[in-house]
């Protein structure tokens, strides 16, 4: 099975709403992802099958020198190959690429592993309101 990512992929609304109910376990949204991107996204990442998009990253970021990945997901079966963490590496590639100087992630703790071992992230302090 051969991988195609691309950096700002041209990804549709359909297959990334089925892609994100699917992997993040909610019923499919309408929401549209093309505005949301293009509007405040530095980048994405998007991982195909043939033409099946089977995961995918969101790179947003404050216009200067912070990255903020969001919204990692990959299609169930086609996790533990490795797809997320080169999802996450393209991702920094790119915004270090852009001029940006941090990339920032938060998580729940059951990807701790994921993010810190297995995409090089370091714990830090961080502050979280609930809104």
């Amino acid at each position: 099975m051969q991988i195609r990512y691309e950096w700002r992929g041209d990804v549709g609304n359909n297959a990334l709403n089925r892609l994100h109910a699917a992997g993040f376990d909610h019923p499919i949204y309408e929401d549209d992802w093309r505005t949301q991107l293009a509007e405040h996204s530095l980048g994405w990442v998007c991982a195909y099958v043939g033409q099946e998009l089977v995961g995918f990253v969101n790179v947003a970021w404050d216009g200067a020198f912070h990255a903020f990945i969001l919204d990692t997901v990959v299609a169930m079966e086609h996790r533990r190959q490795g797809i997320g963490r080169e999802l996450v590496a393209i991702a920094a590639a790119e915004a270090r690429r852009t001029g940006c100087e941090w990339l920032h992630v938060d998580f729940d703790p059951e990807y701790r592993a994921f993010y810190f071992d297995g995409c090089g992230f370091d714990p830090t302090d961080a502050g979280l309101i609930a809104l």
